[in-house]
């Protein structure tokens, strides 16, 4: 993440606003840009984008031009998932936001609206190739490659997504608000806490596996946290005060903090906790106590005899 995305996505929402009753500062059908990713009406030139799909989809490509193709040079595989997670997110939050429920999650979305779409099978740079740019950047010739080989983050669903548009939007506002000549770090603060809350409440998510989407998502949202973090130390801003993340609570996490908790808890003998926690580890000693008592049985009868 960085300023000049966060301006992008920023310049959106003044265009097209995320927010419901609010007072755009153009209108969509005013900026040639965005329009240009519009459908063709009646086989002419003219533009229009008919439905709220449609203008997400063209805003989406907008987003592509401006933060990936744009800025190609200085692209790289890691950057390159970083910014498209950051439009999935975008998407899902205008689908909610707009009310659109005929898609569940990003793939049926991506069937109807990219897959056969030249400006995602097809990279152009003021209509030059650059597809060998791309290449050479991330691996992919093209966005429909990049997408299809990362098949799980098209399975999370749209409301699932659309739930990291508030941390993402607020980790924005910090990298916009930044100013290394005035800092004001009481403001940073404010709004890194806001970030921090907001990426707890989806954090406290209990099923989430290291290999799921929701995993890469969060991942990717603290990554640029502690980058923006760095960034600050590098430019002589102090950012101590600015609370940590802490670790992204998978399933193997939840069972270890568990079990940590009831040793620390109870005092109980490792015995005792494995009893509680596996019914096989239980029946296991109940079989090994059994055999103790019966080899003392059947010694006691030989001492007898």
């Amino acid at each position: 993440m960085d300023n000049h995305l966060c301006r992008r996505f920023g310049h959106l929402r003044s265009i097209y606003p995320d927010e419901l009753n609010a007072s755009p500062y153009s209108t969509f059908d005013n900026n040639r840009g965005i329009k240009s990713y519009c459908h063709n009406v009646d086989s002419g030139n003219s533009k229009e984008c008919k439905t709220e799909p449609d203008k997400i989809n063209a805003a989406c490509l907008w987003l592509v031009e401006q933060i990936i193709i744009n800025k190609i040079d200085n692209l790289s595989n890691e950057k390159f998932k970083m910014i498209i997670i950051y439009i999935m997110i975008w998407l899902s939050h205008m689908l909610e936001l707009k009310n659109v429920t005929e898609f569940k999650n990003i793939n049926a979305f991506y069937t109807k609206y990219t897959k056969n779409n030249i400006h995602y099978t097809n990279c152009k740079e003021n209509n030059d190739d650059c597809s060998s740019s791309l290449k050479n950047k991330t691996g992919y010739n093209n966005f429909k490659e990049f997408i299809e080989a990362n098949e799980c983050l098209m399975n999370i669903g749209i409301k699932d997504m659309s739930n990291f548009y508030a941390p993402f939007k607020s980790l924005c506002n910090i990298y916009t608000e930044f100013n290394a000549n005035k800092p004001d770090c009481e403001k940073y603060l404010k709004i890194a806490k806001e970030f921090v809350a907001k990426y707890n409440e989806l954090n406290n998510v209990s099923d989430i596996g290291e290999d799921s989407p929701y995993y890469q998502v969060l991942f990717t949202l603290s990554t640029d946290y502690d980058n923006y973090k760095n960034y600050c130390t590098s430019k002589g801003v102090d950012c101590n005060d600015f609370p940590s993340l802490p670790m992204i609570k998978t399933k193997k996490n939840s069972v270890k903090s568990s079990e940590r908790t009831s040793v620390q808890d109870s005092g109980q003998t490792l015995v005792q906790i494995s009893e509680a926690t596996s019914p096989r580890i239980s029946y296991k000693y109940s079989l090994f106590g059994f055999r103790k008592r019966f080899q003392k049985q059947h010694l006691r009868k030989k001492l007898k005899k």
